[in-house]
């Protein structure tokens, strides 16, 4: 039986941004017969609370949890989402999430610029 993974979607904005994920022992939570990377995506959200207690019901009953979203082309994409943290900032709920992505997949470097040494914007959170 294929288990149905729970799906945090991002309904609006733009494509996430994925970061490198300063703990490298995050790494270790990924595990399977591809080589991926362990980063990190900020969402900003209006339901933190649904969404974490929906993942972590679906992580006790051993489905996994993706994340949804738009690509560049407005076509959907799925990432596994390994972990999750909920904080409050100023401007509401920050949802913190750590995806397994392909190693060929563009991320943001610490330094604050893609691949294509373009400058970073500075919100790196969206609303979904």
């Amino acid at each position: 039986m294929i288990e149905e993974p729970e799906l945090i979607e991002i309904i609006e904005g733009p494509t996430p941004e994925f970061h490198p994920s300063p703990q490298v022992w995050l790494q270790s939570l990924q595990e399977g017969p591809d080589i991926r990377d362990v980063v990190l995506c900020q969402l900003r959200t209006g339901s933190g609370k649904d969404i974490q207690e929906r993942c972590k019901n679906a992580w006790e009953q051993g489905r996994p949890v993706r994340l949804d979203f738009p690509d560049d082309l407005r076509m959907r994409q799925q990432v596994d989402v390994v972990a999750l943290r909920l904080s409050e900032v100023e401007e509401g709920e920050l949802l913190t999430l750590w995806v397994s992505l392909p190693v060929d997949y563009e991320i943001i470097a610490e330094d604050g610029f893609d691949d294509d040494d373009e400058e970073d914007d500075d919100d790196s959170m969206f609303l979904f």
